[in-house]
């Protein structure tokens, strides 16, 4: 087992993956820009070092860095958590250079995922389904309205070793083909340093849905069922569930068999997410995989009881994975919902800015994983999210009703969140029933997205209220003392909502 490893990561996932480190007598060394160095993270970890400045580039994705103070700390191993360098695979090249374990796949394994086009033909090869479309990359703009015409419009034109909904463009038409084309290159080259694009059938309105998978250096694979993960907002996931409203026990065990065929075939080892989209019919086709550990890997445990984080560690130690996979099962029901410091009412900009008040929720069946507190100061430089709110209960309705109570309870002054806009969206009668698909939030918009009247009234109300009163006005009551009117004397104030 190692006996320090280095977390390149901040936030909530930092310190989840420091507290899996403590419970294996892991020491843990903790990293931080320059913005950061108030971090809840840092309180975690039993050593914390300056990588840069507060661009991403000058410290989370700065692979040289990284790798230098990895050295300087004499560390075993670097767990980079997931997003900046989790699915790098030159990050992972430059460890197994320094002779430092990456705790995830190789480079290789990391290169071959990573790369959409080939993915799909190592896929192809052992028999699970993909979507039509092209087999290898091209330039020219002919072969993209060649293979459109063949699998037939709508298509989307996606970054090849691209994630996250970025490069991504849904194309109806010939005519709109060629910008759709270029428009996706330019994104592609700018967020992946790659411009390869390619083309494939747009399954409209699917479930996605994800299967957790683990696997060993000794050849054992295991999957952990599935995640569903439709509650998307720009092709990002928002609330994730498990077990999936769509899936039969049948649908189920052949999904998770195809799951753990695409790992193997890539020769992939630790945790990875295969995902898949499912059409009306129940149809599922391969997506991607994702090489790190999920935002949404902690509805998992609580279904499965199995310690994801702790895998990880022991796999990429050389342990062999502790169970079969007769001995996984899943257990009552869990969701989870992302709280995002951004404004829904504001086109989601995010909401950087200095939390005031905070009160986060607890009981029987809830998990907050977070990476804030109450006077710490959001900095506008990373992804917007703060924590997770993870429920479980015995059945989904008992799940909803707990999920629900525990937004309610869930209190963030001083920054705009997304917090009511995830209490509408569990509040939905679709959602409720479980019919809903990826574009659930683009159809509902205006339910989601509700003016509110009557705050804008009271608002209104109050502004008339000041403008006509005299700041300190008494009023006068026969027989008594002149009274001070509380609500006057304390000047400006605001109604907030939640």
């Amino acid at each position: 087992m190692f006996k320090k490893i280095l977390i390149a990561n901040r936030g909530e996932i930092a310190i989840r993956i420091a507290r899996a480190c403590k419970e294996l007598g892991i020491s843990t060394v903790g990293v931080y820009s320059t913005v950061d160095k108030d971090s809840l993270h840092l309180r975690h970890v039993d050593d914390a070092i300056w990588i840069g400045e507060s661009p991403p580039q000058s410290s989370y994705l700065n692979i040289e860095r990284i790798i230098e103070c990895a050295k300087e700390t004499g560390v075993d191993a670097i767990h980079p958590g997931y997003g900046f360098l989790a699915e790098n695979a030159q990050f992972a090249r430059a460890c197994e250079g320094a002779g430092i374990v990456f705790i995830g796949p190789d480079s290789r394994a990391l290169a071959l995922v990573g790369d959409k086009v080939a993915s799909r033909n190592t896929v192809k090869q052992v028999g699970v389904p993909i979507i039509p479309g092209m087999e290898g990359a091209a330039e020219e703009t002919d072969f993209f309205k060649k293979m459109a015409a063949e699998v037939g419009y709508p298509v989307i034109v996606k970054a090849s070793m691209g994630g996250g909904g970025k490069g991504m463009r849904i194309v109806h038409s010939e005519a709109e083909l060629e910008a759709s084309v270029a428009a996706g290159r330019r994104e592609a080259e700018s967020a992946f340093g790659d411009d390869t694009v390619y083309l494939e059938k747009y399954i409209d309105r699917p479930r996605h849905i994800e299967f957790q998978v683990l696997r060993d250096n000794h050849g054992n694979v295991v999957h952990l069922f599935e995640r569903e993960c439709s509650i998307q907002r720009r092709h990002q996931k928002i609330i994730e569930e498990t077990p999936s409203p769509i899936l039969d026990n049948a649908l189920r065990e052949k999904m998770g068999e195809s799951a753990k065929k695409v790992i193997e075939a890539a020769g992939y080892t630790n945790a990875g997410t295969v995902e898949f989209l499912v059409d009306n019919d129940r149809n599922f086709y391969f997506l991607e995989v994702n090489a790190r550990i999920q935002v949404e890997h902690p509805i998992t445990e609580v279904v499965t009881g199995v310690d994801l984080v702790r895998q990880q560690l022991l796999i990429a130690s050389g342990e062999r994975i502790e169970f079969t996979q007769e001995d996984i099962t899943q257990r009552g029901h869990a969701i989870e919902a992302r709280i995002y410091a951004e404004d829904p009412e504001n086109n989601f900009l995010p909401s950087p800015g200095t939390i005031l008040f905070l009160n986060e929720p607890s009981g029987p069946g809830v998990r907050v994983d977070s990476g804030i507190y109450q006077d710490w100061n959001v900095p506008p430089h990373y992804d917007p999210i703060l924590a997770k709110l993870i429920v479980g209960a015995e059945t989904r309705e008992h799940s909803i009703a707990r999920l629900a109570d525990s937004l309610c309870n869930y209190i963030i002054l001083g920054i705009k969140t997304n917090i009511g806009f995830l209490k509408r969206i569990i509040e939905t009668k679709k959602f409720r029933e479980g019919r809903f698909h990826t574009h659930f939030i683009d159809e509902n918009e205006e339910q989601l997205l509700p003016v509110h009247t009557e705050v804008h009234k009271a608002l209104i109300a109050a502004a008339l209220l000041k403008e006509s009163t005299p700041r300190g006005y008494r009023t006068e009551h026969p027989g008594t003392e002149s009274r001070t009117n509380p609500w006057l004397e304390i000047g400006e104030w605001e109604i907030c909502s939640r």
